[in-house]
């Protein structure tokens, strides 16, 4: 096809962009218009002819792909993986303080702020917060949670989150995973990185400041058939061990938070009921409607039950309620207080979901607990207590009261 003088002759673009689709590196096919004269900028103006053709696609058939379809090099000043690769993106900076008071068994985790946050949304920012979890055994109960802070990859919180009903057995061997995440309204919250500080590292009573990079979230292990012949054997081999220990190891379902005083000006016994940490879930939506019950045994008129209000949707209740059990003390050396955690249902008979025994008869914490109220008339002591899934005979038979 000939052109007019002086005009330059247009070539379809499907014979540019024609790639020879074989394994080995991408060569393009030699094109017939390579083989038509053309043009050029020759010194003398002519065209080339088609001798010149295979001169002319060598350089071609050495360059990469990428310069083919006109996309510029690293030598061109581009950043290659800039903004999506996890290996030469930083996950950012977190600065947080953790406290342990001993005292009244509490840990306190101050999130200050982030720094330097990879970006999660297409805008190239991040809806950060920071979630709280103790290793092993997270779950509902021990999540702690700040707030939001929106488009930013400099975050600033300054939240104090707290774990109550921590004891020294905790700070040995528990975990504290600090994860960063970035909130999404419309999808599922995506995962920025993650802190894991052994607890063992802190000490009582002294702040200890942090200020780490996040990590990434080691992923686990596909599955295999072997490993769930492994995993099957080992939890048939631990429930062995505990049935060979006996009966005097229970599981764990939480724990509360009591307080006892007998006041000799009222001649009784004042029992409070302060808070229940890291229940039980017993709902399908992964909490608990806990209420708490206590009863003075032996009660031969069955006049010691008192309870407590319903906390909803909650495995950390804070209740906060007295009871006074009028009872001369040397009367009481003989008493064992029982108290029991129970969810509400509507309907259907109430879950039991912990309990513990505090007398002459108990073990451990409890009977040193009950002792020294004894010893210390009007004294206000409070103790943490574990609750376990030994259901007391007596309370078994009023599930629904």
């Amino acid at each position: 096809m000939r052109g007019r003088r002086g005009d330059r002759m247009t070539i379809n673009i499907q014979e540019h962009m024609a790639i020879n689709v074989c394994p080995g590196p991408i060569r393009p096919i030699r094109q017939i218009s390579d083989y038509f004269p053309r043009r050029g900028p020759g010194p003398e103006g002519g065209g080339r002819d088609f001798r010149e053709a295979p001169a002319r696609l060598a350089p071609l058939a050495l360059a990469p792909p990428a310069a083919l379809l006109g996309a510029t090099t690293p030598e061109d000043g581009a950043e290659v993986d800039s903004y999506d690769s996890d290996d030469t993106t930083a996950l950012g900076m977190l600065e947080f303080d953790l406290l342990y008071d001993q005292a009244s068994c509490t840990l306190h985790c101050s999130i200050l702020r982030a720094k330097g946050l990879k970006p999660m949304d297409f805008n190239g920012l991040a809806d950060p917060y920071v979630k709280l979890h103790l290793l092993p055994g997270a779950c509902k109960a021990n999540k702690l949670k700040t707030k939001t802070q929106k488009n930013t990859l400099n975050p600033v919180w300054n939240e104090d989150l707290t774990y109550s009903g921590i004891t020294d057995e905790d700070i040995t061997h528990k975990v504290l995973r600090i994860s960063v995440c970035d909130e999404d309204k419309l999808s599922h919250n995506e995962f920025i990185g993650e802190i894991r500080v052994p607890l063992r590292r802190l000490k009582p009573s002294q702040k200890k400041h942090f200020n780490i990079c996040l990590e990434r979230q080691v992923p686990l292990a596909s599955p295999s058939s072997m490993s769930v012949a492994l995993r099957g054997i080992s939890c048939y081999l631990k429930e062995l061990e505990q049935a060979e220990q006996g009966p005097g190891l229970l599981e764990e379902r939480g724990r509360i938070l009591l307080s006892l005083s007998y006041s000799s000006r009222r001649r009784g016994l004042l029992v409070g009921i302060v808070r229940c940490a890291h229940l039980a879930a017993m709902d399908v939506n992964g909490y608990s409607d806990p209420y708490v019950k206590t009863y003075l045994r032996p009660d031969v008129d069955k006049k010691s039950k008192h309870k407590t209000c319903v906390k909803k949707k909650t495995l950390n209740p804070e209740f906060n309620e007295d009871f006074f059990y009028e009872m001369e003390l040397s009367a009481l050396a003989t008493k064992t207080l029982e108290v029991t955690v129970w969810d509400y249902d509507i309907g259907k008979s109430n879950d039991f979901i912990g309990g513990v025994s505090l007398g002459p008869g108990a073990r451990d914490e409890a009977r040193k607990h009950w002792s020294d109220c004894l010893q210390q008339p009007d004294t206000a002591l409070e103790r943490w207590h574990t609750l376990t899934s030994e259901l007391p005979p007596a309370a078994g038979a009023l599930p629904s009261a």
